[in-house]
């Protein structure tokens, strides 16, 4: 009778260390992280490497790039760890207790102080981290565990995701306080035909409802400048560059600046909170959609 082969176990201090050095970016970090010598953490990469057989970083003197294995267990990685802090959270909760870390993806401050004010309010002993992005990189972050909610613009059907509505944008046009359209307040979408334009990188959602917008109304402008940042854009309109769009929450108050609204275009975002389908039970991020529901629900 044939023997079935020994199932290979796991080192999770290795894996951990392995972990440690792939999102901190090197050894040394890693250990400071980990609060263990650098060359614990050396021996317990190099021994997972040799138990495997396998080659997950190449170094470069001091530097360290994870090789097309070592970004997909990182992957995994992301998902253990993630996941072993979802337990912590489960049992800290039910022993009456509120800790832990929230990660948090938005495109802008604008889109999440409100949230992250009432839920501090309600959890001050969760510490809140907050990254920036455009809408892909948002839901990019959240899709590969290294935030744990994210604020969308918009989002599509994706069943990976579970996601809330939560209030309403308007995009407006940012004009130089000296521009011809300056006092005006308002403009039609025909007014924009042929007009220099300022506008987000691609993959932004401001971007792309807005080009919707113009293609429905048959109007074409002159996009002269893409830039990756609203306050890039903002400053390339300061100059002179040509008009910008802004979401109306994200208008600030410049005084070389002045916001028009588009009066017979009903363009806008409908931001949404996500998370992953399979996390939306974590008590922590539970925590936080309930805090956004009730936001939304205030009249």
């Amino acid at each position: 009778m044939a023997t079935r082969p020994k199932k290979q176990s796991m080192n999770f201090r290795r894996l951990r260390c392995f972990h440690a050095v792939a999102t901190d970016g090197g050894f040394t970090p890693a250990a400071r992280a980990l609060g263990i010598g650098q060359p614990s953490v050396t021996t317990h990469v190099k021994s997972l490497e040799e138990e495997f057989g396998v080659e997950l970083f190449i170094r470069h003197g001091h530097q360290v790039e994870l090789t097309g294995l070592g970004r997909t267990l990182l992957g995994v990685t992301n998902r253990i760890f993630s996941l072993e802090g979802e337990a912590i959270e489960l049992l800290t909760e039910a022993s009456g207790l509120r800790t832990g870390e929230l990660r948090i993806g938005a495109i802008g401050p604008s889109q999440v102080t409100e949230m992250i004010l009432a839920y501090g309010h309600r959890y001050p002993d969760v510490d809140l981290s907050v990254s920036l992005g455009n809408s892909q990189e948002v839901l990019t972050r959240v899709l590969d565990f290294r935030d744990d909610v994210g604020i969308v613009p918009q989002v599509g059907d994706d069943s990976r995701l579970h996601s809330v509505p939560y209030s309403r944008n308007e995009i407006v046009l940012l004009v130089r306080s000296d521009h011809p359209w300056a006092e005006r307040g308002e403009v039609r979408i025909q007014d924009l035909d042929g007009q220099r334009f300022v506008l987000r990188e691609v993959g932004s959602s401001t971007r792309s409802t807005f080009e919707a917008a113009l293609d429905k109304a048959g109007v074409e402008i002159r996009a002269v400048l893409a830039i990756g940042s609203r306050e890039a854009v903002r400053e390339a309109v300061a100059t002179g560059l040509g008009i910008g769009i802004a979401l109306e929450d994200e208008s600030l108050s410049d005084e070389r600046l002045r916001p028009l609204r588009i009066s017979n275009a009903d363009i806008h975002l409908q931001p949404h909170v996500v998370c992953l389908t399979e996390r939306q039970t974590s008590p922590l991020i539970m925590a936080f959609f309930n805090v956004v529901t009730e936001l939304h629900s205030d009249p």
